[in-house]
């Protein structure tokens, strides 16, 4: 009974003053949500299906929503008017319009056109594995060997699941699609849904005699070694993907990737940003004064530095091109190297008075920063 309607609005979640974007929107979003074949055996949802779509039927169009508005559910009801015309002309069966373009990315094609057959070739799962390399090993490249369990052709019938001398057979009810097609009269019309076959399970095929090492699946697990080349400059965090080393796939599908995710361990010098290398290194008070030649490690190996006389603590110096290589294999980056100086400790009395005496031979012009520094808080 026309009473015991929802208001179409209130069915679409929308106000009456929306715009017919927003009704269409609404609409798509809940008949998504709501569709039979997403919920397969749930009666509440076929019911607000249904009654979505009579709630679209009539604030899509014009002239039936004017008459909804004026008149309620009266308004559009078959009997409505002298014509008796119904809604404008409703014969019984339902023109699904949008219902194509919003499930043809579920089913393969337009509604009603049946979903992708799962019996056609299916593309394997692709995999992920973590591996853990060193900051050397990222920074110029190395060849390191994973192993993951993975789904694999099974090599005895070369993924036909049949036992070998027989081959299976196509499915009588669903002639090899893997689906069947049902079709329901409802209030709204007929309609047609796509289901899996009952009798194949959607392989559209029936082994009568499986393969005795996989038990008619056509795959089996293994544990693989694979062999994984690292390029130089990779940092961490990155993945290598390896294409066809995932899942196999399916009916002649092809296989899925494996994907590698890098993780770098910290180093105990070095620090990296992009290509750059960072480190800070320590320097005598006596070479921080006088200036002088300094070891320095790097990812090659030890280089010498000549820092100039009166070098101050937080200092950073350039290498050029001792950073990381950059990944596409042109050119490197640059090493950068912050020196702090190191107060000597557990002196003597001989080396406290040496630096007595030398301490009372300097003035407040050998001190620049801390000249600046207590003048700026005289201001």
């Amino acid at each position: 009974m026309a009473e015991q309607k929802r208001d179409y609005y209130e069915v679409l979640g929308v106000g009456r003053g929306a715009s017919d974007d927003e009704i269409k929107k609404a609409y798509r979003k809940l008949a998504k949500q709501y569709h039979p074949d997403l919920n397969p055996g749930n009666k509440e949802a076929e019911q607000k299906f249904k009654e979505i779509n009579e709630a679209y039927e009539v604030l899509s169009d014009k002239d039936k929503r004017s008459r909804y508005d004026q008149f309620g559910h009266a308004g559009v009801d078959p009997n409505f008017g002298a014509g008796g015309g119904g809604f404008g002309g409703f014969d019984g069966s339902f023109d699904f319009g949008d219902l194509g373009d919003i499930f043809g990315s579920f089913f393969g094609g337009g509604f009603g056109g049946g979903r992708q057959s799962r019996n056609g070739p299916q593309r394997g799962e692709s995999l992920r594995v973590g591996l853990t390399i060193s900051f050397e090993e990222a920074a110029f490249g190395c060849e390191k060997e994973v192993s993951v369990d993975r789904v694999d052709q099974c090599p005895t019938c070369k993924g036909s699941g049949c036992e070998a001398g027989t081959t299976p057979e196509v499915c009588s009810q669903c002639g090899g699609s893997g689906q069947v097609q049902q079709r329901r009269q409802t209030p709204m019309g007929v309609f047609a849904t796509t289901t899996t076959c009952p009798k194949c399970g959607g392989k559209g095929k029936i082994i009568h005699s499986p393969c005795k090492d996989c038990g008619g699946t056509g795959q089996q697990r293994r544990r693989k070694t694979i062999k994984v080349s690292i390029p130089a400059g990779i940092d961490d965090g990155q993945t290598i993907s390896l294409r066809g080393q995932g899942n196999a796939g399916r009916n002649g599908g092809s296989a899925g990737d494996l994907l590698i995710v890098i993780s770098v361990k910290p180093h105990a010098i070095f620090r990296r940003e992009g290509t750059s290398v960072l480190c800070q290194a320590p320097i005598t008070f006596t070479q921080a004064v006088l200036g002088g030649e300094l070891e320095i490690p790097t990812i090659d190996g030890k280089v010498k530095y000549d820092i100039p006389e009166g070098t101050q603590t937080g200092t950073t110096f350039r290498l050029k091109g001792k950073g990381i290589p950059n990944l596409n294999g042109r050119g490197r980056g640059d090493q950068y190297v912050t020196v702090y100086i190191e107060t000597p400790r557990n002196l003597n009395r001989e080396q406290k008075e040496a630096l007595k005496k030398f301490s009372q031979t300097l003035g407040e012009g050998n001190y620049e920063e801390r000249k600046n520094f207590f003048k700026k808080f005289m201001r």
